[in-house]
């Protein structure tokens, strides 16, 4: 089971919505993946192995996390889907 951090920068209603919805993803495709909320703070205890925000925030994060997720349609559960796979994937590999 992998452990994933859904954040953004103030862990309010944006990254709440996000993870709401890779919730869902998660469920409706019986990813191995757990969830937890918060903010950009929260990454200093965070020892998972995934963190899924937006894009922009994403890029930020690249080389000081071990794989950020980011999203551009926070709706967008297919993209979602195609992102998580690719984490999955290259876990796997």
């Amino acid at each position: 089971m992998y452990k994933a951090l859904v954040c953004c920068r103030a862990g309010m209603g944006s990254s709440m919505l996000l993870k709401i919805k890779a919730d869902q993803v998660i469920s409706e495709n019986n990813f191995p993946i757990v969830t937890e909320h918060g903010n950009l703070d929260s990454l200093a205890g965070f020892t998972g192995d995934l963190i899924i925000t937006m894009d922009d925030l994403s890029d930020e994060l690249k080389n000081k996390v071990p794989y950020a997720l980011g999203i551009r349609n926070i709706l967008d559960k297919k993209e979602m889907k195609a992102k998580m796979e690719e984490f999955l994937a290259a876990r796997e590999s």
